[in-house]
């Protein structure tokens, strides 16, 4: 009876611990980790968000960008941090669930050094061609590929990445000849490919509106679930007859594991508050990216599946990084 009663005093202990954690958080400043350099969407995609996230919780929210190797080393050094509240991920989907198969070894465990609270957004992807190649949508550019000899390049933002890995799923899902040309970043795919260096570009679409708008890049397809309203004239690879073909590039917010749970719970409240906001929206929009703001939950089953489906393409392409 002692025991039992021993138990439930901790139990209880407990809870009112995680009660006066939730009520008294945050005390300080927060720092969101993005483990990428300035400039990109991934990081314009937190920074969007950082101050009206600060305006909700009373305190300021700091952006630190720690770039490297693939942005395994600012992931790793959120994983070390501290559980919480106070030093928290911008995690993309390269990083969380590619990079643990394309890296031989890898300085952190997805699933198990991490806590996700929300998914911010889902950023757009889009294939373009050059006004050369004679196709002016999927279902026109596969049926060409098919009929002639040798290999298209499609050129992306480097080797791994999810654009990348869009391409190869496209060849695994048709049976069409690409060769992969990686860049240092979409930008510069997109302005050889623009000056007819290269025929086809995997890239986010944020990168390449400006050129399909005017006419000097043609858009063959969004691997979306639906078309984007940055280019609502672009069919979905779903509409030119591969049906399931859903690969969108996202961004989300993650605590080291072990984070209080209530602290989780705050969090997720009010970056889906902030989300809804027409201020983000309207931003997003620019970028290229749908807001999303689901729960800790959905955005962990996501994360789950897309380990799952990656490593599969990642096996069948034999893409490796060292």
């Amino acid at each position: 009876m002692k025991k039992r009663v021993g138990s439930i005093a901790c139990i209880l202990a407990a809870l009112a611990a995680f009660r006066a954690c939730a009520q008294d958080y945050p005390a300080k400043p927060i720092r969101i980790v993005v483990p990428f350099s300035p400039g990109g969407v991934a990081d314009n995609s937190a920074r969007v968000v950082a101050d009206s996230l600060g305006e909700r919780l009373g305190r300021p929210i700091l952006v630190e960008n720690r770039p490297g190797a693939s942005g395994n080393i600012g992931t790793q050094a959120v994983a070390q941090a501290s559980p919480d509240g106070y030093t928290l991920l911008l995690g993309f989907d390269g990083t969380m669930v590619i990079n643990p198969h394309v890296f031989p070894k890898i300085p952190f465990d997805t699933l198990k050094d991490f806590a996700p609270v929300t998914k911010l957004g889902d950023a757009t992807l889009i294939l373009v061609a050059h006004p050369s190649v004679p196709a002016r949508n999927l279902a026109e550019f596969i049926a060409h590929a098919k009929a002639r000899s040798g290999s298209f390049a499609y050129g992306t933002s480097g080797t791994g990445g999810t654009p990348h890995l869009a391409g190869e799923l496209l060849k695994l899902r048709t049976g069409i000849a690409l060769e992969h040309v990686p860049y240092k970043g979409g930008g510069q795919a997109i302005t050889d490919a623009v000056g007819g260096q290269i025929p086809l570009v995997f890239t986010a679409i944020a990168t390449a509106q400006q050129y399909v708008r005017a006419g000097r890049l043609v858009g063959l397809g969004v691997p979306g679930a639906r078309r984007s309203a940055a280019l609502p004239e672009v069919p979905t690879f779903v509409e030119s007859g591969l049906p399931g073909f859903d690969v969108s590039s996202w961004t989300g917010i993650f605590a080291p594991a072990a984070t209080p749970r209530p602290v989780i719970d705050r969090l997720q409240r009010e970056l889906a508050a902030v989300l809804r906001t027409a201020f983000v929206r309207e931003r997003y929009a620019v970028l290229g990216i749908e807001p999303v703001g689901n729960s800790s939950r959905e955005f962990g089953e996501q994360v789950r599946a897309d380990l799952a489906r990656w490593e599969k393409v990642v096996r069948a392409a034999n893409v490796r990084l060292e």
